[in-house]
């Protein structure tokens, strides 16, 4: 099946994934893209000012904080959240325009901004999975190893880790990742069921009232 006839037979997914620090997340999104390059990231908006290298539009949408303010207020935000002292946001336009052209956009967020996405205008398209460690001691062992992160950062994230766990039964699939390779197969395995769902099918209405005009002149 084809990028192209994709884009000519379906709506795009707002493909939501959602774990724990530790459990994959991050790496199993960068293998989906790679599967399929048609599969966007989520650009959010954000309050802080841009980093040295960050490109407008590209690495984030860059606004101030009346403007984000007032895309909530008009509903212009599928989620939302403050972090230290910074908003974060995802903007409802470029996602719409994205999936009604047929592309998915991948969103690596936490259980709160999924529930949001879920409850928004464009809830319907939404295919949400949770990725779970084979245990806890697996999950500070990937932490450690990552070497990325000092003993009070992994304390504080192992301590936060129980909360996300928490919200595992809000969401469409949940996987338990102890391999790479077979979580990543399973992935695909959901998305390519979920992308022929009724709603993602936005020709069907117009194929069945053919048919249905066929049948009469056959009567």
């Amino acid at each position: 099946m084809t990028t192209e006839r994709r884009k000519n037979d379906r709506r795009g997914l707002l493909m939501i994934l959602s774990s724990p620090s530790g459990a994959g997340k991050s790496t199993l999104a960068k293998r989906l893209r790679a599967w399929d390059t048609s599969i966007r990231f989520s650009v959010s908006a954000t309050t802080r000012a841009p980093r040295v290298g960050e490109v407008d539009k590209s690495d984030y949408h860059f606004v101030s904080e009346d403007e984000f303010k007032r895309m909530v207020t008009n509903d212009e935000m599928l989620e939302h959240a403050h972090v230290f002292g910074n908003f974060y946001g995802s903007p409802t336009g470029p996602v719409r325009d994205a999936i009604e052209q047929g592309n998915d956009v991948l969103f690596d967020i936490d259980w709160q901004g999924a529930q949001q996405i879920r409850n928004s205008a464009l809830g319907m398209h939404t295919l949400s999975v949770f990725l779970l460690p084979p245990s806890i001691t697996e999950l500070r062992r990937r932490l450690e190893a990552r070497g990325q992160d000092s003993k009070e950062v992994i304390d504080q994230r192992m301590k936060k880790c129980w909360d996300e766990i928490s919200h595992w039964d809000g969401y469409d699939f949940v996987l338990v990742n102890d391999d790479l390779d077979e979580t990543e197969n399973s992935l695909r395995k959901i998305i390519d069921v979920a992308r022929m769902r009724r709603s993602q099918q936005p020709n069907l209405t117009e194929h069945v009232r053919q048919l249905q005009s066929e049948f009469q002149e056959q009567l």
